[in-house]
């Protein structure tokens, strides 16, 4: 399914304010013996900081962890910054505890949606299945442009999010 060839490139970080790392660092040996590479911004990550690392490494997508809570906040914004630093169709993955309090997560999965994100994941998140997932957006997203009236890349993107 994969092109065994194919290189990933994601950028991952703790934002705002929390300073949990050690999920951070499980995630990071993960996604590299899975064959992604990883710019690991560490804890506290600004999202000036996300976007400037996405550019300079020219990465196909950020990663946004939050374990803390206030992940709804911090998060506000991040996709039209993407937008406006020119990488507006950069992939957008965020997961965690992003709440405060128990709250329905399909629920709290449509706000961070409704913020531009692409994938949002409990803390509960299966990692085989983020980096199927994340793999496989990766390469629609490199698809060639089709044209506007084909619906190719839309059957695509459908058959993935009902995995």
């Amino acid at each position: 399914m994969f092109d065994a060839n194919a290189t990933y490139k994601v950028v991952l970080g703790v934002i705002g304010a929390d300073c949990h790392a050690v999920g951070n660092k499980i995630l990071t040996s993960l996604l590299n013996r899975a064959g992604i590479e990883v710019v690991n911004l560490g804890v506290m990550v600004s999202q000036a900081e996300f976007v400037t690392a996405a550019l300079a490494e020219n990465a196909d997508a950020i990663l946004v962890s939050s374990i803390y809570g206030h992940g709804e906040i911090d998060c506000q914004g991040l996709r039209e910054r993407c937008e406006a630093a020119g990488i507006g169709n950069i992939l957008l993955y965020v997961g965690g505890n992003l709440v405060i309090g128990k709250q329905d997560f399909e629920t709290v999965k449509s706000r961070f949606e409704d913020m531009g994100y692409d994938r949002v994941f409990p803390a509960s998140a299966n990692i085989d299945d983020v980096v199927t997932l994340l793999k496989g957006d990766i390469e629609l997203s490199r698809v060639p442009n089709l044209g506007h009236n084909s619906g190719a890349a839309a059957v695509g993107f459908a058959d993935w999010a009902a995995i």
